[in-house]
């Protein structure tokens, strides 16, 4: 009996310790996708990104709107899990 729940919680174990891998690749498959559509967005409207100077002001812009982006999202999920009457972890 006992050597079934180990099974049982290895098995839910590695089944978490995948769906954080996938979702992680995933996560890193949609910022790729993102970064370069950004690079054309910003191409289309600066000109090409072969400077420094360019290179510096896409970097400054998305790392910009990546900071606005996590504020916005840590602000939804305090919100959340206030009307929630739950504790953030």
């Amino acid at each position: 009996m006992k050597e079934n729940k180990e099974r049982i919680r290895l098995h839910l174990e590695f089944m978490g310790k995948l769906s954080a891998l996938m979702t992680a690749a995933f996560g890193l498959v949609a910022a790729l996708a993102w970064n370069t559509a950004i690079q054309n967005i910003f191409a289309h409207f600066f000109g090409t990104s072969d400077t420094i100077i360019a290179q510096l002001t896409y970097a400054v812009i998305v790392t910009g709107i990546a900071v606005y982006a996590t504020y916005m999202i840590g602000r939804m999920n305090a919100k959340l899990t206030e009307k929630l009457g739950g504790r953030e972890n």
